[in-house]
């Protein structure tokens, strides 16, 4: 009986470690899946003090600058209404503020 429970033990722990190890590997995964992305993305907001940073994120938009002035029009229609009726809702609540 003593035998018995000793292979029972020593089966229980072999079980336990593989799923504990089981368990740090899917961890690992799931947080190298999920948030490392959204780190390197935040790390790269925080590298804007760096002066290289810096200068090539203003390439970057000065090139995308020129890309959309290269274009017939930058704004789609939809887009330019809903812009418009935006405009004339601050508008017109910025001449209910100079009225009072």
């Amino acid at each position: 009986m003593s035998e018995k429970n000793s292979i029972n033990l020593k089966v229980f722990f072999i079980k336990l470690i593989s799923i504990t190890v089981a368990g740090i590997i899917l961890i690992n995964v799931a947080f190298n899946l999920i948030l490392a992305e959204r780190l390197e993305k935040i790390d790269k907001i925080f590298s804007l003090t760096e002066t290289l940073e810096r200068k090539s994120l203003k390439d970057k938009l000065i090139l995308e600058i020129q890309k959309g002035l290269e274009k017939k029009e930058i704004i789609n229609k939809e887009d330019k209404i809903i812009i418009l009726k935006l405009y004339n809702k601050i508008k017109s609540e910025f001449k209910d503020l100079e009225n009072k």
